[in-house]
């Protein structure tokens, strides 16, 4: 089998990025639409506006209504068709993000990708992930193509509240350990081939990028500085998990992540805070040294990581709390087989009380305070 790796046309990061990126959409096209939150559009809009006019684009706004769903993706479809775009402009999280991908690879136009956060690696991939209206995970949608450009300007990520940065860091987490999983199983990438060295490489710069600068950028972010150190995990939450993941491949950490959406008590959690327990359930999957696990646990309880089943919101015991993982391990995605060893559903759930029976002991030992979220899902 071939080895492939995949990547944006273009990566920009730095502050007031967006203030040039008039000619590079001009480049693409004439007429765009402009996909966004309410307030991701908000934190970008006088910059993002003045850059397209003064490179004579004109341009649209359409309101991302929540959900990455086939639901939304045929909306907005329907809203670019009727204003006759030739390009779109996707600008929030990771979810508007996502459905801007699959509208521009279904319409077959170029796509320009403009994180307001930095909470997840979706910005540079070829991938969709879908979702039910209800919030709960679908399916993967391959594209077949990165977008055009990834376009981050760190100032707008560091006025952003510091809980997407750290999420982001709970996604990018995951990175090195599914990438080692998958090459130890010879498991394919998300392009259907083998990792290369570089891509191996990356998802490892992820990780050790976390270690060191995570804590200070999780600092920073809480007082919106826009530091070296935030800059420096921006890059692995975007860039580094993105190249990382995509072309070395998925394992347990984001199929149990899947298994979780499944839970109703997991709904007001953001996508690397699930990723981000899943990951230590992964690692106790697969048998990983004590030293290495708490490593883990002392990263996430320092930047504010779930490592427990309380923290996520899931508070049941005894025979409802084994249902409820019952519904969870069933419900983990395909991408579980690129572990290096046959995986069940017992697994899964031996694997899900292990990984919060360490998260309990390692506060318990520390006198860590538990970490707490909320707001809405992402």
């Amino acid at each position: 089998m071939a080895q492939i790796m995949i990547a944006p046309g273009k990566y920009v990061q730095g502050p007031g990025a967006i203030r040039e990126i008039g000619p590079h959409v001009a480049a693409m096209g004439k007429n765009a639409l402009i996909l966004g939150s309410k307030s991701g559009y908000a934190d970008v809009q006088a910059d993002l506006d003045k850059a397209l006019a003064d490179a004579g684009v004109k341009f649209v706004y359409e309101r991302f209504h929540g959900e990455c769903s086939r639901v939304e993706v045929d909306r907005v479809k329907a809203v670019f068709e009727a204003n006759g775009c030739d390009v779109l402009l996707a600008v929030g999280g990771g979810k508007c993000i996502d459905t801007g991908k699959a509208v521009a690879h279904e319409e077959k136009v170029p796509v320009v990708v403009i994180p307001t956060i930095a909470s997840t690696d979706a910005p540079c991939s070829a991938l969709t992930v879908l979702y039910t209206e209800e919030h709960v995970f679908d399916s993967y949608y391959v594209l077949p193509n990165n977008p055009n450009m990834v376009v981050l300007d760190t100032e707008v990520i560091a006025r952003s509240p510091a809980r997407f940065l750290i999420s982001g860091m709970g996604d990018g987490l995951a990175t090195w350990f599914e990438a080692d999983a998958c090459a130890n199983a010879c498991a394919k990438n998300m392009p259907g081939g083998d990792s290369t060295e570089a891509a191996l490489a990356l998802a490892r710069l992820c990780y050790d990028l976390l270690m060191r600068y995570g804590r200070q950028a999780a600092l920073a972010a809480k007082v919106g500085a826009a530091t070296v150190a935030v800059s420096k995990v921006v890059e692995a939450n975007t860039l580094l998990s993105g190249l990382g993941f995509e072309s070395s491949g998925l394992a347990a950490a984001h199929a149990v992540h899947d298994g979780l959406t499944a839970l109703h008590e997991m709904h007001h959690l953001f996508h690397g805070e699930k990723v981000a327990f899943g990951t230590l359930t992964q690692i106790v999957m697969e048998n990983r040294s004590l030293e290495q696990i708490e490593e883990v646990l002392d990263f996430c309880t320092d930047v504010g990581l779930p490592v427990t089943f309380a923290e996520m919101g899931l508070t049941a015991t005894g025979k409802e709390l084994d249902e409820r993982l019952e519904v969870a391990a069933k419900s983990v995605s395909g991408i579980i087989n690129n572990e290096p060893f046959p995986v069940d559903t017992a697994a899964v759930k031996a694997a899900l009380y292990g990984a919060d029976a360490l998260g309990r002991n390692y506060l318990a030992r520390t006198g860590k305070a538990p970490a707490k979220f909320e707001g809405g899902y992402q």
